[in-house]
């Protein structure tokens, strides 16, 4: 029998499961027919995830009396649009959604991003549940109820905080994923051992290799170790007023190297991974950590395949893109900091800081450039 892992979600209103199980995909029709579910179900997912999964679920969900509504949407983080969000309205109009109505996102964190969003603006709201199909939307994206999409301006700029119904993991769905998006995967995966739990970080140094070749027992491990800390900070901090601004570890300068990039240049774990190691960096400069704390992080980013070197952009290119990052208050950047592994502080960073690092960085034997 496949074993079942089960993650709970506990907020004072919308609590919800994190059910991870391989072949979960296979069930979908079942697990909808316990939600309830009657009719017609919005399945929203991209043209690669569509190959290789759409047929399968609607199979699975008529078999159950369910009725698939396909919503297609162009991949990458370039689609992640107030125009695509529109898009998905108008289809869930032309086919007469009501507020009972169900939507499925079927995909990675950009299709579980704007479909989430989309469930929350739909007639006031309506029900979603999560089908992550990447690593980082099976760690992250999709538990905690953050949707949204990307202004031009600035990564995930509009948005809101939306619970689902549920998150349903199938790590099957992982082989279907290309390599690079695996290895991207690694960086939110690293982030939890550093900002939460140093005795995961040290698992996931000795069984980096195998989580790479996605031993089964070693991702089942990991996936849930992962949504166990997202959903804890979660609970503490549902709307990011305090504790779960430590998830954001990594991602204020890896959020202005993607801006910069123009959503091309990197994948956006690759981009975290080397703000793992780069804010990490700036946090030893500060006097906040060791110099040894900066290199595990960066071995341990580096095992994973990811890179830790920064871009040759000015500096003032860079401060600008973290200047426009959602994490700003009153006009300030906002940094997560790891003191030591497992243990990180919330703290500004000043203009003239960075910059002195940066100069510094460029010349160092530790630097990025």
């Amino acid at each position: 029998m496949t074993p079942t892992s089960t993650v709970k979600v506990s907020l004072p209103e919308r609590s919800y499961e994190i059910i991870i199980r391989a072949g979960l995909l296979e069930r979908l029709g079942r697990e909808l027919k316990r939600y309830g579910v009657k009719g017609k179900v919005g399945v929203v997912t991209d043209r690669h995830v569509a190959r290789h999964y759409l047929k399968q679920i609607s199979e699975s969900v008529r078999r159950y009396e369910i009725e698939p509504v396909p919503i297609i949407l162009a991949p990458g983080e370039r689609s992640k649009t107030l125009g695509t969000v529109e898009r998905i309205l108008d289809m869930l109009a032309r086919h007469r959604f009501e507020r009972s109505s169900m939507l499925l996102a079927l995909g990675g964190g950009v299709v579980g991003d704007m479909a989430g969003f989309a469930a929350s603006i739909y007639q006031r709201g309506i029900p979603y549940i999560q089908v992550p199909t990447t690593l980082v939307a099976q760690v992250d994206s999709s538990v905690g109820g953050k949707t949204g999409v990307d202004h031009r301006l600035g990564k995930n700029l509009i948005g809101s905080f939306y619970q689902p119904c549920a998150v349903w993991v199938d790590p099957l769905t992982l082989h279907t994923l290309p390599p690079r998006e695996l290895v991207a995967g690694l960086a939110e995966v690293i982030k939890y051992g550093i900002i939460a739990d140093e005795p995961f970080f040290v698992y996931l140094q000795r069984h980096m290799s195998e989580l790479r070749r996605q031993a089964p027992g070693i991702v089942a491990t990991v996936v849930k170790r992962s949504c166990e800390i997202k959903a804890e900070v979660v609970a503490a901090d549902e709307r990011e007023s305090d504790r779960r601004r430590i998830l954001n570890y990594g991602h204020t300068i890896g959020h202005a190297l993607e801006a910069l990039g123009g959503y091309k240049a990197f994948v956006h774990g690759e981009a975290v991974g080397i703000g793992l190691v780069q804010e990490a960096e700036l946090a030893c400069f500060q006097g906040i950590c060791a110099r040894t704390v900066v290199e595990e992080i960066r071995r341990t980013v580096n095992e994973a395949g990811l890179s830790d070197r920064m871009p040759r952009w000015a500096p003032q290119r860079i401060w600008k893109a973290m200047l426009h990052d959602k994490k700003v208050s009153e006009g300030r950047v906002i940094g997560v900091w790891p003191e030591r592994i497992g243990q990180v502080r919330i703290g500004p960073i000043e203009k003239h800081v960075f910059e002195q690092w940066y100069s510094v960085a460029r010349v160092s034997p530790h630097g990025h450039a």
